[in-house]
Parts: structure tokens; sequence; C-alpha cells
């Protein structure tokens, strides 16, 4: 569970870029995150994260604060960032092997899930070549790969899907159902209405630094009074808020 409670964050000249923010995102659900560029997403994604520091309020994380306590929280993620950064000196089997080193994945257990995975993207092949050699997708699988090694439940997932191909794309939507199934929780950020709609079991949509609405697709789609699709009621809320 992610529980966002009264959080802001401003820029130097004191604009604020999240304006008092709550948000929960319970056990056993795809939460899906949407807005316009430049909404606020990647800043509350990477506030949840510990990445930037919140001015106000606070966030948990399975009950744990990241501002107060953000080693206890970090261990109840998995992040993927929006830009697939990584050790690019490293060859891809050194970096998942340094993960795992660092949330101490048995040697057996991080083989399993390597093997696995790296298959089922189609980097298995890959794995002994430097990261600067791998594409934007290559690179992408391989985050996705390094955040599953240590199994975290809760997964917070900012745009996952940019630069994956078609069956990379049906592999982590599939992942993403059958994690929220076993109970955890799956939050993601996407320009992709579609797959919002057909994956999340509930959306929040953000604009200028605000949650206005916060639902399933077709309470979004009654709200707004059109029955199409989400795209149409996304830009039918954001454009007469």
């Amino acid at each position: 569970m992610i529980e966002i409670k009264n959080v802001s964050q401003s820029y130097v000249n004191k604009v604020k870029t999240i304006d008092n923010m709550n948000l929960k995102i319970d056990d056993g659900i795809v939460f899906g995150f949407i807005g316009p560029n430049g909404a606020g997403k990647t800043t509350t994604i990477e506030m949840i994260t510990g990445i930037l520091n919140i001015d106000e309020g606070d966030i948990l994380i399975d009950g744990k604060s990241i501002k107060n306590s953000p080693i206890e929280a970090k261990k109840n993620f998995g992040f993927v960032p929006d830009t697939p950064d990584a050790f690019e000196k490293l060859t891809g089997i050194e970096y998942l092997n340094f993960i795992a080193d660092m949330y101490e994945v048995p040697t057996e257990k991080r083989l399993e899930i390597v093997k696995k995975l790296a298959t089922e993207f189609g980097i298995i092949d890959n794995l002994k070549d430097r990261i600067q050699s791998y594409s934007h997708g290559m690179k992408q699988k391989l985050l996705i790969i390094s955040v599953l090694l240590h199994n975290p439940k809760n997964w917070i997932l900012d745009e996952p899907m940019t630069g994956l191909d078609p069956k990379a794309s049906y592999i982590l939507k599939k992942l993403m159902k059958e994690h929220s199934k076993k109970g955890n929780t799956v939050f993601f950020s996407t320009h992709v209405l579609e797959v919002a709609e057909k994956i999340c079991d509930k959306i929040a949509v953000i604009d200028k630094g605000k949650i206005i609405f916060i639902g399933t697709c077709d309470e979004l789609k009654e709200k707004v009074k059109i029955n199409t699709s989400l795209e149409e009621s996304f830009l039918k809320i954001i454009e007469g808020k």
C-alpha cells in the first residue's frame, strides 16, 4: 500500500509543482497515474521513491515513511524510472548481480529469476555484453528484470513501456496483472491511455500538481458523460475542469 498524505513540492520560486496531494493506492490493484506533460507525474513518483525531498506532508510505503524511515520504506518497493539509466560499463549480468547483492537475494533464487525473465524478454543472450551496447528497449528490459529480482510487494513504474517492443509490453502487462492478483500493488504512470484502460483497476488524473479525479475508468466516463474511450474522457476532464 502506498499512501500520499497532504504532500506539496515547490520550485525555488515557491510555485507549487505538487499541491496538497492526497492519494491512497491499495493492495491488490493496478493503479494508473495519468496526466498531461508537466502535470507532476514524475515529480510525484520521485517523491514516493525518495529521489526528491518532500516539502510538506509525508508518503508511507506499507506504513514506512519515506521521509523518516527511507531505508525501511525502500525495501518495500521496486522502481523503474522513465529513463533506463544503468552502470553502462557493466555487463547485463554484472548489473543484475549488483542489484541482487544489494537486496541480499540468494544466488540460486536470483539465477532462477534472471533466467526466466531474461528468456521471456529476449535478452538472455545479451547478458554478457556491456550495457553501453544495449538499445533503449534492451536497457528498459534489464531494469525491469532488476526491479523484480527481490520480489518487492509494491511496483512503482514511470512510463515503463517506453521503448519496449510489442511482445515485451505484453509480458510486462501480464506480470503487472499477476502481481496485483497476489495482493500486491502496482502503481504506474503512462501516456498510453489504451493500456491504462485495459489493465487498470483504478486511475488518478493529475493536472498542474493537483489530483482532479480518482476512481475507475468507467467512473471517469460517467463523470464527464462520455461512454466511449478513456482517451476522450481524459481530454474532457482536463479541458473542462
